[in-house]
């Protein structure tokens, strides 16, 4: 018998920052709050994974009638016991800043947010090359 094999092409419609800072969660999103002028809040885990491998990320979430932005603590939470990156190809971000539809202008939004005292740094993250784009699927 001829097994067929289902393969489904995503599509990717958004963009990745990637931010260094020394900032936890609630006093980075507050501070983007402020100087960006969104609205972020805190939003259930993300859960990634199956069984006993899965893993939760707290993110925060501001959602418009035009664009989505969320905002993804890029380790593991502590309650985990087996400790993951959200994106491990780039473990050296703390949060992982993910912008969706026309409303942003993510060129734009990059140099405010190197304009945030705590932000150290503030990178475009390549989706061609990104293996774990899957867990940015909702």
């Amino acid at each position: 018998m001829k097994k067929k094999k289902l393969e489904i092409d995503y599509s990717y419609d958004f963009k990745l920052l990637g931010i260094a800072t020394v900032a936890k969660g609630y006093r980075l999103a507050w501070e983007l709050n402020s100087f960006l002028n969104c609205h972020l809040k805190k939003a259930d885990d993300l859960l990634v994974g199956g069984g006993e491998l899965t893993t939760s990320y707290s993110y925060f979430v501001d959602e418009t009638s035009f664009n989505v932005l969320r905002l993804f603590k890029n380790r593991s939470n502590e309650s985990d016991q087996i400790k993951y990156f959200l994106v491990p190809e780039h473990s050296h971000f703390d949060f992982i800043m993910m912008i969706q539809g026309e409303g942003l202008d993510s060129k734009r939004l990059q140099k405010e947010l190197k304009t945030i005292p705590s932000i150290e740094l503030v990178a475009f993250i390549p989706l061609d090359s990104l293996k774990s784009k899957d867990h940015f699927i909702f």
